[in-house]
């Protein structure tokens, strides 16, 4: 250990106490996430000349949360999980000892994305285009949860950058937590805000968040410490590799489709 490398102190996971209501960090972040979601969802309906109202933007939030929540613990059980989840199938519900899964999250968010349009009569791409650039700050927000907690830390590395965890025994790992706040949340965050500053296909911004967070995490996952329960999977990929190749795929395909549609309408 340099040095310099930074030692993490034991921070209580409790943020905020009020009364007999224990607000932890990870549920703060989430909140936080929330927020901006609400904020920038709102700004954008003001943008939209009457195509989103505040309202609509309201309800696909509601059911978007809904999907993150329920997803994100499912995924975590399955993926993650899945012999616990065998020997006790009630172990799903105990969400109290935390366990969410991005991955799972992302089949919430859709199952929400397709629930609401179908409801509301309305394009389920254009739908997905609009909620995406809501999801990264959010992202980079649990990120920083991660990193307060302790927890999917990175690998042991001689960097200067390196971070000593009380929990992580006492060699410097990588942060891969604030590397995956700073791709994930900012930068991705960055380049959805740019891209659609100007019209784009249908489809093609829900693509590009799908590409871009899968192949920012499987960068970020040559860092990241595999989940002690699973370790290096298929040629030597991990969990988190092996489920964001799909995204990768569906973004490159899912921006393919947006654009030749978009030139076969121009054509009629």
């Amino acid at each position: 250990m340099s040095a310099s490398n930074f030692v993490l102190p034991v921070i209580d996971p409790i943020a905020i106490s009020i009364g007999p209501l224990d607000i932890r960090w990870y549920g703060l972040m989430y909140l936080v996430g929330f927020l901006f979601a609400f904020w920038m969802a709102n700004r954008q309906c003001d943008r939209s000349n009457g195509v989103w109202t505040r309202e609509q933007a309201s309800d696909l939030l509601f059911y978007g949360f809904m999907g993150v929540i329920l997803g994100g613990r499912t995924g975590y059980v399955l993926f993650y999980q899945f012999s616990q989840f065998m020997d006790n199938p009630l172990y799903l519900f105990r969400i109290w000892e935390g366990g969410m899964s991005f991955h799972g999250g992302v089949i919430g968010v859709v199952s929400a994305i397709i629930f609401y349009a179908l409801k509301n009569k309305r394009s389920i791409l254009s739908v997905g285009d609009f909620i995406v650039p809501l999801l990264p700050v959010g992202l980079g927000a649990g990120r920083i949860g991660n990193f307060i907690n302790s927890e999917l830390w990175g690998r042991v590395t001689d960097s200067p950058f390196g971070v000593v965890f009380h929990n992580a025994g006492p060699f410097p790992r990588h942060p891969s937590q604030l590397y995956e706040f700073a791709l994930e949340g900012v930068v991705l965050f960055i380049i959805l805000v740019l891209f659609i500053r100007k019209p784009r296909p249908a489809g093609s911004v829900a693509g590009l968040f799908l590409l871009g967070y899968g192949v920012f995490r499987i960068i970020v996952e040559f860092a990241r410490e595999p989940d002690a329960q699973l370790g290096f999977l298929t040629f030597g990929l991990t969990m988190g590799q092996i489920l964001s190749l799909p995204m990768v795929i569906a973004g490159i395909a899912l921006i393919a489709y947006a654009y030749s549609a978009k030139k076969t309408d121009a054509k009629k």
